[in-house]
């Protein structure tokens, strides 16, 4: 049997899909990441593979969707915010631990392709995915291929500041790259729970109808607003798709649209924006795409 597996390395979960070589999925598992060890996560995503290899009697091919990307320049990742990362041989050590060829990519590459092929995106021509979770990251696919450059950074747009910055909003919360302002330390989970800053998660945030709570989403909005008016002012994307855990708020589809005509340089915005069809988990799918069908 033809087997392709997926692994989605979050800053809080790790998940592992395996599909059939028409995409049909076999089998599916989440655990939670171990969160500062790299040694763990080697051996949590060995854990998962092998799982599944016993699971379905076959060996199958590995994708991995990471929070950052190799460099080409070391071969080691980068742009994590999974920090325990950066630094690492991360394919070549999952290659030794696996015994295996494994493709690496950025997650929100890996999420951006798995919805440009059969998801929100698919039928239209630019997509860019979107990542809200416990990171902020993007990925861009055109006319069904991802894009990537020389630096392995397309879509990188979690760490561009945030644009038409209020006054209360400069210069920002410190980011792990070393800058503040990132569009991350705003648009990330653990950024809604700090700015609403009554020690509840984004998720409970989200959940609540205090006062606090919903002048805070509405903070969050008008942020997501005037950050992807910006990607679209670069790329003019068709379709917008978001994912992670706060693309699971339904209000942002109504109001963050609604207020792009102030920030996007045009006389109409006809671009969409859509939740995943294969929900927050989207990117495991990717990244078992990342070996086509055999």
């Amino acid at each position: 049997m033809s087997v392709r597996i997926g692994i989605d390395l979050g800053g809080t979960k790790t998940e592992a899909i395996a599909l059939d070589r028409d995409g049909r999925e076999l089998a599916r598992q989440r655990v939670p990441t171990p969160k500062g060890s790299y040694d763990g996560t080697v051996a949590t995503i060995k854990a998962l593979v092998e799982g599944l290899d016993a699971r379905l009697g076959a060996r199958g091919n590995v994708g991995i969707g990471i929070p950052g990307t190799i460099s080409p320049l070391t071969g080691l990742v980068k742009n994590a915010n999974s920090t325990w990362l950066i630094g690492k041989p991360l394919d070549r050590d999952l290659e030794a631990a696996l015994g295996r060829p494994v493709r690496l990519a950025n997650d929100a590459d890996c999420f951006a392709l798995s919805e440009a092929s059969d998801g929100a995106g698919a039928g239209f021509a630019t997509v860019f995915g979107v990542i809200l979770g416990t990171g902020v990251g993007g990925g861009i696919v055109v006319h069904g291929r991802l894009l990537t450059g020389p630096n392995s950074i397309a879509g990188e747009w979690g760490h561009n500041p945030l644009p038409w910055p209020r006054d209360d909003e400069r210069p920002g919360p410190a980011c792990y790259c070393g800058r503040a302002g990132c569009i991350e330390t705003f648009l990330s989970g653990p950024g809604l729970a700090r700015d609403h800053g009554e020690g509840l998660t984004a998720e409970q945030v989200a959940a609540s109808d205090s006062p606090s709570a919903r002048a805070a989403l509405e903070r969050y909005e008008h942020r997501l607003a005037r950050a992807l008016a910006a990607v679209i002012n670069v790329m003019d994307p068709h379709v917008i798709v978001l994912g992670g855990g706060l693309s699971k708020l339904e209000r942002l589809y109504r109001n963050v649209p609604a207020l792009w005509p102030q920030f996007v340089f045009s006389d109409h915005v006809d671009t969409v924006l859509r939740p995943p069809v294969h929900g927050d988990s989207s990117g495991v799918r990717g990244a078992a795409w990342l070996w086509p069908p055999q």
